[in-house]
């Protein structure tokens, strides 16, 4: 099933904007959430067919969040794409051992992050 509608999942209004605006042109529906708390109920209401998930964020933390939602019955079913600044490969594993079926460090470079859609789609 092809990816149309993204939740974008980041505490910086900065990211969310120039996300969103990046996939918008592609022609994606975009949903914003600034929390893991958030990200976990807008994956609930919304489903969404992708979720990019930052890591670092206040509360609830990006790889809390993706445990939360890639084990709940009703939102394991959505793929999550980590987005984050955390680039250690510790952190690489730590998102993947979460339920992440992907993880790209920021800045993330349009082109890669449309093909990985793509891909997932």
């Amino acid at each position: 099933m092809p990816v149309k509608k993204i939740l974008i999942v980041d505490d910086s209004p900065t990211e969310r904007h120039a996300l969103s605006e990046m996939l918008a042109k592609h022609g994606y529906v975009i949903i914003t959430a600034e929390s893991g708390e958030e990200a976990i109920a807008k994956s609930k209401s919304e489903q969404p067919d992708l979720i990019l998930m930052d890591v670092v964020m206040p509360g609830m933390n990006g790889y809390q969040a993706t445990r939360t939602i890639t084990r709940e019955e009703d939102t394991k079913h959505i793929p999550v794409v980590m987005c984050t600044s955390k680039g250690q490969e510790t952190d690489k594993i730590w998102g993947m051992r979460q339920g992440a079926n992907d993880y790209l460090v920021k800045p993330i470079e349009p082109a890669v992050l449309l093909q990985k859609i793509a891909s997932l789609g």
